[in-house]
Order: structure tokens, then sequence, then C-alpha cells
């Protein structure tokens, strides 16, 4: 009786935590899911009709390939007979290595020039030319300058991925307020203080715009650096091979892949940043 009880009461806590949950985030859930659905319903539409010669979204489990990929992702043949979660992984780690580099490099050059008005003169012209420059573009010129494949990858997603998080933080240390910096300098604070109490609290908002902007760029950077490394195990390269092939499926399950990986890049670099700065400042 007392164990019966005892479950009554757990499974009605179950059912008003989950009740309090869907009320809460019921707008989250079923929007985007509206959305989705919609958004496949016309790919479909468009594709059955003809209009498009692009295969229909349904295309991704009709296809014998496309369907052993879907429910087969850790597969493992060897070569680059490899599942899509291989594919990922692999390129993840290229992006985690160049997207590391740009947000250690970008955020100490843009302290550097948001410190040194006369460093920032002289640079932003070469700052705002490189940015322009597609990440396809660089394909050519790191395969010039850099003999080995894989760093000259790495190097397309940094070069792809630092600009706006050097922009973003400069002008994050741009935005400290004057009364800071008076306080600082009647007190005076030295400059390791200020460096850690004052400049980064104030610019990090803004160096957190510039991550989740970074981690995006660095990611859609993938096909173009492993264009780069022709031959491997890559979801860019895959794609690249798919289409050679003329694969459409595959490369419609592929780019999924790529945009699922992508959001949930950037919702992880959005959590750190609830981590780290406080709700006020966000």
């Amino acid at each position: 009786m007392v164990t019966n009880a005892r479950m009554q009461t757990n499974g009605t806590n179950l059912g008003s935590s989950f009740q309090t949950f869907w009320k809460k985030n019921k707008d989250n859930i079923l929007l985007p899911a509206i959305g989705v659905i919609s958004f496949l319903a016309v790919w479909q539409f468009v594709s059955m009709t003809g209009i498009t010669r692009l295969p229909p979204p349904s295309s991704i489990f009709t296809d014998k390939q496309t369907r052993i990929l879907l429910l087969y992702p850790f597969m493992d043949r060897g070569g680059l007979d490899k599942g899509l979660f291989w594919q990922t992984l692999a390129s993840l780690q290229r992006v985690a290595l160049g997207y590391s580099l740009a947000a250690i490099v970008g955020i100490a050059a843009g302290i550097l020039v948001g410190t040194k008005p006369m460093l920032n003169k002289a640079l932003d012209p070469i700052f705002q030319f490189l940015r322009m420059i597609a990440p396809l573009a660089w394909v050519p010129i790191v395969l010039i300058a850099l003999p080995n494949v894989q760093i000259a990858a790495i190097f397309v997603i940094f070069i792809t991925s630092i600009w706006p998080i050097l922009i973003n933080t400069k002008v994050g240390v741009d935005q400290i307020p004057q009364d800071y910096k008076n306080v600082a300098r009647v007190l005076k604070i030295s400059p390791r203080k200020y460096f850690f109490k004052i400049l980064i609290p104030s610019a990090l908002p803004y160096i957190f715009t510039g991550l989740r902007i970074a981690i995006g760029l660095a990611w859609l950077a993938i096909i173009a650096a492993e264009i780069v490394m022709s031959g491997v195990v890559g979801i860019g390269f895959f794609i690249w091979d798919a289409y050679q092939q003329n694969y459409v499926s595959e490369v419609i399950l592929a780019v999924f892949y790529i945009g699922a990986v992508g959001l949930l890049l950037d919702r992880l670099v959005a959590y750190i940043q609830t981590l780290i700065l406080p709700e006020e400042r966000r």
C-alpha cells in the first residue's frame, strides 16, 4: 500500500513537472517544429511538381545508399567508406583546431588594437581587406603557400573565423566606459588588475558575440577547407565527392548533418556564455 502510494505520488509529480515544462516551453517547441515541417512540405511539393530538379527530402529515405548512411552513421568499412558520424567527427576535429587558434589570436589582437589607437589605424585597412576574402578564395593561395594539406585546411578555417572575434573584441575594448578608465587612473590600478578586473569583464559580452559568429563561419568553411584535403575523411570532402559522382540525395543528407551540427555548436557557445556571464550583461 505504501509502495503504491509512493508510485502514485511520483507519477503525479512527474506529470505536474511535465505540464509546467510544457507550459513554459510550448511556443519554443511547437513554433520551430511547425516552421521546419512547413519548409519540408513546400520543398517536397516543389520537387514533386517538377519545378526544380532537386530531389525531395523524402529521397533521403527512399534512396538505398542514403538510407544506409542515415541508419548506420557509425559504419566503418575502412578508407573513405565511413558513416556520417566519423565523417563529421573528423571535420569537427579540424574545426576545433582552427577555431581555437582563431579565438586565441583574435582575442589577443582585438585587445591589442583596442588599447592602441595608432596601431588600430595602421592595421584596420588590412583587417577589413582580409575579412572580405571568401573561404574558397583562400584554397589556391594556401595550396601554394602551405605544402601540408592538413595545415592548409586548418588555416582556411582559422582565417575565415578570426575576423568577427578580432573586430568584436576590439569594439568591446572601445566600449569600456570612460568612468572606469578614470577611476583606474586615479586609484593607480596596476595594468594586470585593470586587465582582469575592468577590461576583460567589460569586453566579454562583445567577445562572446564574436565567438558565436565565428563558430558558425568556422563550420561553414569546412567544405572549402576539406576540398584542399582531397581524399580524406570529412563531411566537407564527403559532400564534394558525392556531388562529383552525382549522388544528390547523399549531398542533401550531409547538408542536414552540417546544419544540425552547426546549430549545436552555436548553442554550445551560447551555453558557455551563460555560465561565464551574469544574465544582466549578456
